[in-house]
């Protein structure tokens, strides 16, 4: 497996912490409680290990990459399956922008690798 490309300070709970509260750390996983006011922008940030998402409330979002391109607009493309869980592999540097009339709340766990 290749390092981790990017800085420590990168990291959600560094770059976000009004946005990402850790809620478990151990050597396996690592739980966030993940809020996103209506209107907010979270900082860039990374997500070094894959997660299991899953939405206590959702809303529409834009995410972005690190330099402000859209990588993703939920108003034009909905979660395909509907699902409340999701799975997702690392994120690299990235923003979120809750364009929603709503909090978004998200409970992940990460699933750090060996």
């Amino acid at each position: 497996m290749s390092p981790w490309p990017w800085p420590d300070y990168l990291d959600a709970v560094v770059a976000a912490p009004k946005h990402h509260r850790l809620v478990l750390d151990n050597d396996r996983v690592r739980v966030l409680d993940t809020r996103i006011p209506a209107g907010d922008l979270v900082p860039v940030h990374t997500h070094r290990w894959p997660a299991v998402y899953y939405t206590i409330s959702g809303g529409d979002f834009v995410r972005y990459d690190a330099d402000r391109n859209v990588l993703l607009d939920t108003r034009i493309q909905p979660n395909p399956t509907g699902q409340p869980a999701r799975f997702f592999e690392s994120l690299p540097p990235h923003s979120i922008g809750n364009v929603g009339t709503s909090e978004i709340h998200l409970i992940s766990v990460e699933m750090k690798t060996r």
